[in-house]
């Protein structure tokens, strides 16, 4: 991993250091992809109490230069949740790059609606 910083955070949950580990090695795949990420912080809650279908919820947050980018995904598996928040924050980190190269090749003119009145050099 780069000098870029990882939280992860725990919400009624121990966080192991399987876990840890198993966090590290998959959001390292996103500071591969892009290297302007500031931050990337991972939170991970255990709410068994009030929601029996999905009780694991993995949320996802990059701080990058402009708007952040938030994930969330909620299923039975902790492992599962977090490899999709990973997926779907790749996929938007890739969809942004992608987007960026288009407006870098494809650089539209501005259109002044009114009539600029024509100067001689001086």
């Amino acid at each position: 991993m780069n000098d870029n910083d990882l939280i992860i955070s725990g919400r009624h949950i121990d966080l192991t250091e399987s876990l840890k580990t198993f966090v590290r090695e998959k959001v390292d795949k996103l500071f591969r992809h892009e290297e302007r990420i500031v931050r990337v912080r991972m939170e991970l809650d255990c709410d068994s109490n009030h929601n029996k279908e999905t009780p694991f919820v993995a949320k996802g947050i990059i701080e990058i230069n402009g708007p952040d980018m938030v994930v969330s995904e909620a299923t039975h598996d902790l492992h599962k949740s977090i490899d999709c928040v990973v997926d779907k924050l790749d996929r938007m980190i890739r969809r942004r790059a992608r987007l960026k190269k288009v407006k870098r090749n494809h650089p539209h003119s501005i259109e002044i609606p009114a009539e600029l009145p024509k100067t001689s050099p001086a």
